[in-house]
């Protein structure tokens, strides 16, 4: 019996890496995570730290502490979803899935497009 046939009409199948598709999205997860570890560290700085703002010459260093602030939070929560959500794509691999991650990156980069221009425009 063919594993198209046991399953039901309303499952999606997923890209065929054996039974170890979650140590290899964890792994993913683990090098994206290395990656990012540099600009999350300096996200959660700049968050923290208000005296930074004035490195940032313009319109941003002339925003609200509490804006400023949030931006860099903001960042810095995508850069730490970002590992988690590598792993979880590779380990999935379903159009649903590539769909949500898909939609939830975009959601994302629109926010900080949107904080930017609030604070630097």
């Amino acid at each position: 019996m063919s594993t198209k046939s046991r399953q039901g009409p309303h499952q999606e199948e997923t890209l065929q890496l054996g039974d170890k598709r979650g140590l290899w999205g964890a792994f993913a997860g683990l090098i994206t995570a290395v990656l990012i570890a540099y600009p999350l560290s300096a996200c959660i700085a700049f968050a923290t730290h208000p005296q930074t703002q004035r490195l940032f010459g313009g319109r941003l260093e002339s925003a609200s502490a509490g804006g400023f602030a949030a931006f860099w939070w903001v960042l810095a929560l995508g850069c730490l979803a970002l590992p988690f959500l590598v792993g979880f794509g590779i380990a999935r691999l379903s159009g649903r899935a590539v769909i949500v991650m898909v939609t939830i990156v975009v959601l994302f980069i629109i926010a900080v497009v949107v904080l930017g221009q609030m604070f630097v425009f």
